[in-house]
Formats: C-alpha cells, structure tokens, sequence
C-alpha cells in the first residue's frame, strides 16, 4: 500500500496487531464471532448491527478537489469538494489508528469484463466488513492476483475511528472521502457497509465514462436463457431493482451496478446487496433463501431461536443482506451479456399517479434518465422515515461524480444503436398517494415487468396520457385491467387531476432548474402540466387511442 502513500506494520512483533489478508469467508466469520462483530442467525447468515449510521450519509461524503479532476467532477451539494489538506489529516488518522489494530486485506475486482477491470485493495478494520466487501466484489482468480501488481484503487475502511470535526470541511466525525489523483478511498466513522460499495461504485462512475468510453449505470440486469436477450433495470434502492431481476425464468447478470460497453454489458460487482424488510420465501425466495452461510445480514433482528425476523424494523427500515451472486440459483456467474432488448426505468412514485408501467419514447427515455423522478424509501438515508418526493439524475445521482449529461449523451447513443425498448415502471403507490392508496402488488409489477421482457404487452392496445406524455397498455395479462390506467383507479378523479397536475409541474421545474441546455426534443417529450382545460373538464384525461 506505500504506493497509495499509506504504511502499515506488515511484520508485527508476537501479540502485536497484524495485517491479514485474503481470509476465506469462513475464517472471516470465526472472527468477526470472536471478536464480538456480530452472532450467526440460524440459518448460517452472519448478523451484524452498523451502529448509529444505519444508511448512507450523504452529507458526509467527498471527493479530493485535486488538480486532475477539478474540471472534470459536477461539484455540489452530491459531490462536495474537500481540499487535500483536509484529506491527508483524515488519512493519516485513520493510518495511525489502523496501525494499532489487525486489519484485513481483500483484493478484488471491479469490473466483470477483464477489458474494464479495476483491481481493489480493501483494508479493514473489522472482520465482518472485510467479508462483505469479499463477497461484493468481483472475485479474481488466483492466477489473477498473482499476476495483476499493485492494485488500481486502495480502500481504507475504519468505522471505529472518529474523524476531528475540527479539520476543515466535514459536517460531522464521520467521513466518506474519495481521491482519484492517490487513487484512495477512505470510509470513516461509520459502520454502514454500503458506504464502501457505494464509494467503489462512484469511482467506476469516474473512471469507466472517461477512460473507457464505458457507460456505468445504477442497474440490475438479467438475460433470457434461451435467447440470450439481456434487460436492464434502473432505480435507486427500494424501487425493486434487486427483487425483480432475481427472476427464476431468467439468468441473473447483477443486482445494483453495471456497464455498458460496445460489446454489451456486464456486472461491475460478484454479489448483491439486497433490502431485508418483509422478506419471505413465497414473495421472494431466490433472495431468502440467498441468506445462508457466507451472507452477511445488517441491522436484522434475531429471535430467541436465533432466527432472523424481517418484519421486525425497530433499528432500522434499511435493513440488509450481502451474498455472493452465486447463491442465486440461476446467477449469470460470468456477469457479462448482450446488448440490451429492453430498458425498464423503476420508479416509486409516493403521488400514485404514475401507470404501473408505460411506453416510452427514445427522447422520453432520455427525460426520464435524467430526472430520475422516484420517492426515497425509509432507511436508505439517515433520517428518511416515510417516502420522499425526489429527482434524483440518471437514477443514481449520489453516485455520479460527472455532470448528468455525459451519461444521458452515452444512453441515448446505446439505445439508439441497439433498437432498445424502453419502459417506465411504477412500483410505488397506486389508487392514491402514500397514506391514501396502496403499494402495487409485487406480483403485478413482476407480470408487467415479463410480458414487457417477451415483448407481449406490445400487443395490447395503448392510451396516451397527456399529462406525462407516455403510452399506457390497457391490458396485461395477469394484472387486472383497472390498475393499468391510475385515473381509473382512484376514488375520485378530480383528486388525481390534482395530484398529477402537481406532480407535472415538478417535473417541469426541476427540468427548468437542471437540464434547460437539452435540446428541445428532449423536454417536449417530459410532462405536461398545461394540458386542455377542455379536455380535463371532459373527464378526458387519457387521450389519444393507439396501438
């Protein structure tokens, strides 16, 4: 590591703290056990608690403002610049303070396709997070790491060091700090795994677009047995994007993270990082019965009988579990597929206003890439307690060091290219907002989501609705007709012109604010808040019958 200007005691005297490096999964559970981390559940998963952060810290999180990438990164309140002073005090810290400890080494990949690999050096202060990253990282093979040299990146994970609140520039004693002129990563003061994969991620996002010509994209994938043909499924956590490509009728390619190069995509990670709230074998079983030995749950609460209790959310809404994507039955061990047929946008729309799922055009899809409209799930951020209205770019704003358009630019490109399908899916509230209507049936969602795959509900006929501008199918089989098109759906009409007027204005505004540089194609194919008074008074909200 004294290439990333980081020095750890490699030799240690006897009793002395040690570096240990590549542990097996289960030599790494005995000692997150002995050491008090955490206990096994009784069905093998080991069980942690992250502490007070129980999600992601936005406000916490930085990027070293050095000169090679100062002209580069969208600076903001997403990417906030913290100078290198501030950066090497913070290092230095956590140096010294991991120097006095064991710490565990995981050398991984980034990076599924060899030809976009970013090999990893991730040192840990605990053994528990050690075998999350393990399991979350593309694991290269032994002749691999004998060949490969020194790594791209170097992660320092030290969630029991707390940072000065006194250096310039932090917000609290917790610190996320990436740095891609030392190409280091510190995560500090927090106990939340998905702090470190999160960071990894944004590095890939950096890196992939600028010096692959590689689009990174906040995903899950999945690819038809059969045919080979490969889907792909934005959304932030919470909208589905786990669950509904753990499909048993499909090969599952990655949960969470991806790139799409000339030759196709492939999966940037070797495991998936799912939500735990309300598991259960029927709705879901790849992903309940994924959480076995070498899993690692976050935040889960066990019975008496040791026995994880899913339903129980009293430490937190974001509960999780990491697993190696082999412990999916059908994964996609390769984590590499074709281009895509089909792109589904998921949304979790709070309004209920969205259709569960709409067509849309190729400059749609390029709007709604870019607003990234969904509502924040419970959990997933410190001090998120119901779902939040947001617009969040490219469906992974947190995550996107460069401005939106350079993403936007490459999708619109592979989906023109490929002659992709693009859909958005709503699998948030329908028949009225959050506390009025209901969340849609994951089983609707999943019957939308696979006659959209096969290219079936291309057969139904589709209405347009001229508030939001997208063509909605009429029928889908397995789903009842009546959901498909929301105002229909809710009590009283006048109540959702309302809500969906409100809802467009929104997206108007938020477009004005950020991306009034698009071309005008792009914004005339968002929503319309000024539709027909006529036609609204008519009760016509759904205008335009085509196939």
């Amino acid at each position: 590591m004294s290439n990333f200007g980081i020095t750890l005691v490699e030799d240690p005297a006897e009793n002395q703290p040690r570096l240990l490096v590549d542990l097996p999964a289960a030599e790494l559970v005995e000692h997150a056990i002995r050491r008090n981390e955490g206990r096994m559940a009784s069905n093998g998963a080991l069980v942690i608690e992250t502490g007070e952060r129980t999600g992601r810290s936005p406000n916490d999180r930085f990027i070293a403002d050095t000169p090679d990438v100062h002209d580069k990164i969208a600076w903001g309140a997403v990417n906030r610049p913290l100078s290198v002073e501030s950066y090497e005090a913070i290092k230095a810290g956590i140096v010294d303070y991991l120097n006095e400890r064991d710490v565990f080494v995981t050398r991984g990949m980034a990076g599924a396709d060899r030809n976009h690999t970013r090999r990893l050096l991730v040192a840990c202060e605990r053994a528990s997070q050690a075998l999350f990253i393990k399991q979350m990282l593309a694991r290269p093979l032994a002749r691999e790491i004998a060949r490969t040299g020194e790594p791209d990146f170097c992660v320092l994970a030290a969630p029991g060091y707390q940072c000065d609140p006194a250096i310039k520039g932090l917000n609290s004693s917790a610190a996320v700090v990436i740095n891609f002129q030392e190409r280091v990563i510190l995560v500090a003061g927090t106990g939340y795994s998905g702090e470190i994969k999160k960071s990894i991620f944004s590095v890939m996002n950096y890196l992939l677009p600028v010096e692959d010509d590689v689009l990174p994209m906040h995903c899950s994938a999945s690819m038809d047995p059969v045919t080979h043909e490969t889907a792909v499924f934005f959304g932030l956590s919470g909208t589905g994007k786990t669950t509904l490509s753990a499909n048993p009728t499909r090969l599952l390619i990655g949960d969470d993270e991806h790139g799409w190069s000339d030759m196709g995509i492939f999966n940037i990670e070797g495991g998936c990082y799912a939500k735990c709230e309300g598991l259960d074998a029927f709705h879901e079983p790849e992903i309940f019965n994924a959480v076995r030995f070498g899993a690692i749950c976050e935040n889960v609460v066990l019975d008496e009988n040791r026995k994880p209790n899913y339903d129980d959310v009293s430490i937190t809404h974001n509960t999780r579990v990491a697993y190696p994507v082999e412990h999916i039955p059908n994964a996609w061990t390769k984590g590499m597929g074709t281009t895509p047929s089909v792109v589904l946008f998921l949304t979790c729309d709070a309004f209920g206003v969205l259709p569960p799922i709409s067509r849309l055009t190729a400059d749609a899809a390029m709007y709604h890439f870019v607003t990234g409209f969904t509502a924040k799930i419970p959990g997933t951020e410190v001090g998120v307690t119901e779902p939040t209205p947001t617009f969040s770019s490219l469906f992974g704003e947190p995550f996107m060091p460069l401005d939106p358009m350079v993403y936007a630019k490459m999708l619109g490109e592979r989906i023109a290219d490929g002659r992709t399908r693009v859909y958005l899916v709503n699998t948030g509230w329908i028949g009225g907002g959050y506390g009025v209507g209901h969340r849609i049936e994951l089983a609707y969602t999943r019957a939308l989501v696979a006659r959209a795959l096969d290219g079936t509900i291309e057969d139904s006929e589709f209405v347009h609705d001229d508030i939001f501008n997208v063509d909605i199918p009429t029928t889908c089989h397995g789903v009842p007709d009546g959901i498909l098109v929301p105002r229909q759906y809710w009590q009283s009409t006048a109540r959702y012109d309302e809500a969906a007027h409100n809802l467009a204005v929104m997206f108007e505004e938020n477009f004005e604010k950020k991306y009034s540089h698009l071309p005008e194609s792009v914004k005339a194919a968002g929503p319309h808040a000024q539709v027909s008074a006529e036609a609204r008074h008519r009760g016509r909200g759904l205008l335009g019958l085509r196939r």
